[in-house]
């Protein structure tokens, strides 16, 4: 009778540590919709003109770029890019080390962004359990993410892809219309600031989880650049590659 108490009480304790695990993983939707009740409360930035200008830039967008982002089961390029320090960081050798997630984001002064990477950082000891080198990759110049990365901490690879090449092959790169530069120049943001002279351009926000030899097992890159890949989706899929792998 003892001994079946006891099972039982383990089975229960297994339970709750499994449930609070699942619980215990960042949520970007939590920090996206805590950022969209504050902002509710502070004068928008955009006229409602400016405000369609956006919106019909989407729908541009939209058309021009219908389905961005490498596609699952395809085969990512390889890539070389330098971090602040100038060290150079190659994907496919990142990749001898275990499953990459390979995350394109706009830039440090995009808020969406900053709220996926530091969810994404919560989430590290969650994909280190599986081997997954975190992998981030941004239009800016490196020395904007060298203030990112003092200001935010982050312990993974920031990379500046300065001529846009790996931004095009992973089908993401845009360039911005005149239109939506003078309506975020208008709000006090200048691309060229953090980019570059002549560099109005950006990627669609994409993440892509990718195996070892190469193959993409999941991936999120909605035109919307409010939506972001869910840590918890990562780890699924991480825990996919795993089982694929025993």
């Amino acid at each position: 009778m003892k001994i079946q108490q006891s099972l039982t009480v383990m089975f229960s304790l297994m339970l709750f540590a499994v449930a609070h695990a699942e619980t215990s993983v960042p949520s970007y939707q939590d920090s996206l919709n805590t950022f969209i009740e504050k902002s509710k409360a502070s004068k928008s930035k955009f006229s409602a003109e400016d405000k369609n200008t956006l919106q019909e830039s989407g729908h541009v967008l939209a058309k021009a770029l219908p389905e961005p982002g490498i596609k699952v089961g395809e085969k990512v390029p390889d890539f070389t890019l330098k971090n602040p320090l100038g060290e150079e960081v190659s994907l496919y050798k990142e990749l001898e080390k275990g499953p990459a997630i390979l995350v394109f984001y706009r830039g440090s002064w995009c808020p969406f962004c900053n709220m996926h990477l530091h969810v994404l950082k919560k989430s590290l000891p969650d994909f280190e359990t599986f081997s997954a080198q975190l992998i981030a990759i941004t239009p800016q110049k490196p020395d904007k993410s060298a203030k990112q990365i003092e200001k935010d901490g982050y312990p993974f690879h920031v990379l500046s892809d300065e001529d846009s090449a790996v931004m095009k092959v992973y089908n993401l790169y845009y360039e911005l219309s005149d239109e939506v530069i003078s309506v975020y120049k208008r709000s006090g943001l200048d691309i060229e600031e953090f980019n570059g002279k002549g560099r109005n351009v950006l990627p669609v926000p994409g993440t892509f989880v990718i195996k070892q030899d190469g193959t993409v097992q999941a991936m999120h890159a909605p035109i919307d650049y409010k939506s972001r890949m869910e840590p918890s989706d990562i780890i699924q899929a991480l825990k996919d590659i795993s089982k694929a792998d025993e």
